[in-house]
């Protein structure tokens, strides 16, 4: 076997072999609208150019962001688009600037001399592809599937109202950014190709399901894109930190999804944490304003032809002497479980699912789940961290198969674009945390 997945597979245990790339590419429109030869000259025919010296900028509309170090191997030979890649020891970005839409993207990757190994993420940490690895002189092509969006409503004069967190992001700029990491990425070319027809699973909610900017803070929406056929399915994780329902919506935020939600799409609703909060005027109290709040969203969706799924919030890490968590969420789970009986919406229980999750970790245990590390862990660290509500990229991939359990126990029709083979996931007993390793993202400087 030439090609094969490292970390996703052993922490799944899915077969290799089930994972073949003629699975992914064999429904691509061929019709790209970019390709291009990361390298040096000779240029394939029909693609674009670009070599480290290729730095992003608005004219252009393409290129490597600084602070890479990315260099050119050149392997020799007639094939001008697989003879030589571009490679770094540190992780790497590539931006692309597009129209809001999905978009899969192909990459040509792998070294005609050599091993490669890499994993891929994209906009703000989304993992699209976890660690591909490729034997001496395999050169092949992988796909996945990317959501890029601005904050313009289309058809009015109105925008989302960005927090000044977000327009530090890469995720509202109306560029593609991809980054490269691990051992040896070798990045021989990429075609971006317009896929306007793959169903999109829309998430709203809190800082639990954001993409977050900086290691080591993590969410469960941004593991998400993982489990999916990416010729099938693109996530747009719309949920941001500090959201509640009626932020959510004085924001504009829901009429922006709104704008481009379509017919057989989903929306996942998971809030609580902020709702709660009797301080706020966003403050809505669980069986009346909370769940009044809900219909809106619901109904929402409805309009538009798509699926609304009800997640309860995810528990915080507050113990009991006993090692039993401490509901800190009050009625809210139960209002929205009874919204999702009221309206016959499917609901995924994160927040009995996360219970589980974290009495079996333990009191001590699940401080791996959550952003518990000492000082100086992290670029940008100041002391330590010990942050109970908020995880790492271990607590966020268990949260993340918690999510795609309860696609498969729901019964959802998403179910059948899940990657094949997975196994069930039982929250009270998750996955070591030794089995689990995900190459760290760069810091990204407030600007």
């Amino acid at each position: 076997m030439k090609i094969f997945l490292l970390h996703l597979s052993y922490l799944l245990l899915i077969p290799l072999a089930s994972y073949t790339q003629s699975q992914h590419t064999n429904q691509v429109d061929p019709e790209p609208l970019f390709r291009f030869d990361f390298g040096q000259e000779p240029t394939q025919s029909g693609y674009t150019k670009v070599s480290p010296e290729t730095i992003y900028s608005p004219e252009q509309g393409y290129g490597f962001l600084p602070g890479g170090a990315v260099e050119v191997v050149d392997r020799g030979g007639p094939d001008a688009l697989r003879r030589d890649f571009c490679t770094s020891t540190q992780p790497f970005y590539f931006s692309v600037k597009v129209p809001e839409g999905n978009y899969h993207v192909r990459m040509i990757l792998g070294d005609q001399k050599g091993e490669s190994s890499f994993t891929v993420k994209t906009e703000s940490r989304r993992l699209a592809v976890e660690e591909i690895s490729t034997s001496v002189g395999y050169v092949t092509d992988w796909l996945f599937t990317v959501n890029v969006r601005n904050a313009a409503i289309p058809m009015t004069n109105r925008t989302v109202k960005l927090t000044s967190r977000e327009t530090r992001h890469f995720n509202w700029d109306d560029q593609l950014t991809i980054e490269f990491s691990g051992k040896k990425p070798a990045i021989c070319g990429l075609e971006i190709i317009p896929a306007p027809e793959v169903t999109t699973v829309y998430l709203v909610g809190n800082s639990t399901v954001t993409d977050q900017k900086n290691e080591p803070w993590a969410s469960w929406g941004q593991m998400l894109p993982i489990f999916f056929e990416p010729e099938n399915v693109a996530i747009a994780n719309h949920a941001e930190s500090g959201e509640s329902l009626k932020r959510f919506q004085s924001e504009n935020r829901l009429e922006k999804i709104q704008s481009t939600l379509k017919a057989g799409d989903y929306l996942f609703i998971q809030f609580g944490h902020n709702d709660q909060k009797t301080e706020s005027s966003a403050y809505v109290a669980p069986f009346t304003g909370y769940k009044e709040q809900l219909m809106v969203f619901i109904e929402a969706a409805r309009e538009k032809g798509a699926t609304p799924v009800l997640v309860t919030p995810v528990h915080r890490r507050t113990f009991d002497d006993q090692g039993k968590i401490i509901n800190s969420h009050g009625d809210y789970p139960e209002a929205m479980r009874q919204v999702a009986k009221e309206a016959g919406v499917p609901l995924i229980d994160l927040h009995a699912m996360s219970q589980q999750l974290f009495e079996a970790l333990g009191p001590e245990g699940s401080k791996k789940a959550f952003v518990h590390f000492p000082a100086g862990s992290f670029p940008g660290q100041d002391g330590a961290l010990a942050d109970d509500s908020h995880f790492s990229t271990y607590g966020a991939m268990q949260l993340a198969l918690c999510i795609v359990q309860g696609i498969q126990d729901n019964h959802l029709a998403l179910a059948a674009d899940l990657k094949s083979h997975l196994p069930e996931y039982d929250p009270a007993k998750p996955t070591p945390l030794e089995k689990w390793n995900l190459p760290l993202s760069p810091y990204l400087p407030d600007k």
